[in-house]
């Protein structure tokens, strides 16, 4: 197996892009688990499992998730197209 012609001459070690490349990263996953968190508290709240005041709290407590996450995504330069993943069969995570 040949990897001459598969990798690049020259890597792009430029600090801005390695740490844009990081929080891109980083954020991703902060993205897929807050939608984990959010599905899975949508089930509780379903099947009637919480309390109104649990409900209060995972409501905001996931609205500040989400403003904080914006406020990143603004700070890096990100949009949310950039934070996509494909979940193969569980489709893209936006």
């Amino acid at each position: 197996m040949e990897l001459k012609g598969a990798l690049p001459n020259r890597l792009n070690i430029d600090p801005k892009n390695v740490e844009k490349g990081l929080a891109k990263l980083v954020l991703t996953l902060v993205e897929l688990i807050r939608k984990l968190m959010e599905k899975q508290a949508l089930r509780r709240i379903e099947g009637g499992s919480l309390s109104d005041v649990e409900v209060e709290n995972i409501g905001e407590t996931l609205m500040k998730l989400e403003i904080k996450m914006g406020e990143l995504k603004e700070i890096f330069g990100l949009k949310d197209e950039d934070l996509n993943l494909n979940l193969g069969p569980l489709g893209d995570l936006m």
